[in-house]
């Protein structure tokens, strides 16, 4: 595909495992769009632990090589397929998840809980032959050498090009002024998008409540501060990190319990009831995904509350519930994906949020350039970095 730049397109392609240096930043070219594509030129797009998740194992659900990640992109659209109707080239765009539109929770709108979400998002159809790695390094036991999967997401946004899909593109043409604020609003399309939302939208949160947040990496304080927004009369951060407990404090956390290998969890839940005064929290939000976590957090959840699980857990990861005492405490565990929201009716209020101050992103993104994207990771997981975001 010829594109409206000079320059050569670039894409950050999993041949395997990122921790086994399975990840490469190579050139590339794009073929032809096809029906209800754009193609969109990324400007910059954040680093989720979903991104190394799903490019994390030799085998398992979602996981094709040699693939491009990336599902927190943000750009300008270049090209459009005819029929396309969301957007127009020029248009700023921020993207997020896709879905069919079609089935039952689409239609009652719940896309993030769509019948198709994984075939869509994860499986690889032919279709999704978006890229072709033009460096003889390139290697793959999947398929042609040179062909890479796109589409992750819908919109594979590790790339200084990406053929993204119609319906994983919101448009915020009007509402975003420079490269450099569509860059810091890259990640609204999925971390900030889910925690904020799984607050806002899902437990529809208000100011009676009292909020845990489990986990305080991208996702879990963009529910803090969706819990800030919302006006909580509690909102309690559960980290490991305590420059993340910090943050938290900062961007509307009313209190932190900090919870290590040492620490017993079954202090955490007691130190949570004694803060909601022997309570306990009535939205309590896991983005960690670890099922000891998990099973504290239903313990520490009050009568009639909700438990919302946003973390990926193993899928071998299991829950035991005392169904009895479950019953009679009249407790919900609600699965959440992508904050349950319709993201082009959820994004803008998130963009008018950050213009407001309400969301303030620059506290917990911190940009590299793409070649950088080791040192990315790295601050991610070591904890020096909340939201990484890399430059195209």
């Amino acid at each position: 595909m010829t594109t409206q730049t000079q320059a050569q397109p670039r894409a950050l392609i999993s041949y395997g495992p990122h921790s086994s240096g399975g990840w490469r930043l190579q050139p590339v070219s794009l073929r032809p769009l096809r029906k209800k594509e754009l193609l969109v030129e990324i400007v910059a797009s954040g680093i989720c632990q979903t991104d190394l998740h799903f490019a994390g194992a030799e085998s398992g659900f979602g996981v094709h090589y040699p693939r491009v990640m990336g599902h927190e992109g943000a750009g300008y659209v270049r090209e459009v397929a005819p029929g396309v109707t969301v957007a127009k080239i020029g248009d700023p765009v921020i993207m997020s998840f896709s879905s069919c539109n079609t089935c039952e929770p689409c239609a009652r709108g719940h896309p993030a809980h769509c019948f198709n979400f994984n075939t869509i998002n994860f499986e690889v159809v032919p279709e999704n032959f978006a890229f072709k790695s033009l460096s003889s390094s390139s290697s793959s036991s999947d398929s042609d050498p040179t062909d890479v999967y796109g589409k992750f997401f819908g919109q594979s946004s590790f790339a200084s090009f990406s053929i993204v899909r119609e319906d994983s593109i919101v448009s915020v043409a009007g509402l975003v002024e420079s490269r450099e604020d569509l860059a810091l609003l890259s990640p609204l399309g999925c971390g900030i998008q889910t925690g904020s939302g799984a607050i806002i939208n899902a437990a529809r949160a208000g100011p009676n409540d009292r909020v845990v947040v489990i986990g305080l990496g991208g996702v879990g304080l963009g529910a803090v501060m969706g819990a800030k927004i919302a006006g909580c009369a509690q909102v309690i951060g559960i980290d490991r990190h305590d420059s993340r407990l910090e943050l938290a404090k900062d961007l509307g956390a009313t209190h932190v319990v900090r919870v290590n290998s040492t620490v017993n969890l079954e202090n955490v839940t007691e130190t949570v009831k004694s803060i909601t005064g022997g309570l306990g929290a009535n939205i309590t939000l896991d983005t960690t995904g670890v099922p000891a976590l998990i099973a504290e957090g239903v313990k520490m959840t009050a009568f009639k509350g909700s438990i919302l699980q946003v973390g990926t857990a193993p899928e071998t990861g299991t829950l035991t519930i005392p169904i009895y005492e479950f019953m009679v405490s009249g407790k919900q565990f609600i699965g959440v994906v992508e904050g349950d929201v319709i993201p082009r009716e959820y994004i803008p209020k998130l963009v008018a949020w950050a213009k407001e101050g309400k969301l303030p992103l620059e506290k917990i993104v911190k940009f590299y350039q793409a070649q950088d994207f080791e040192g990315a990771i790295q601050d991610m997981q070591n904890g020096r970095t909340v939201k990484p975001v890399i430059l195209w």
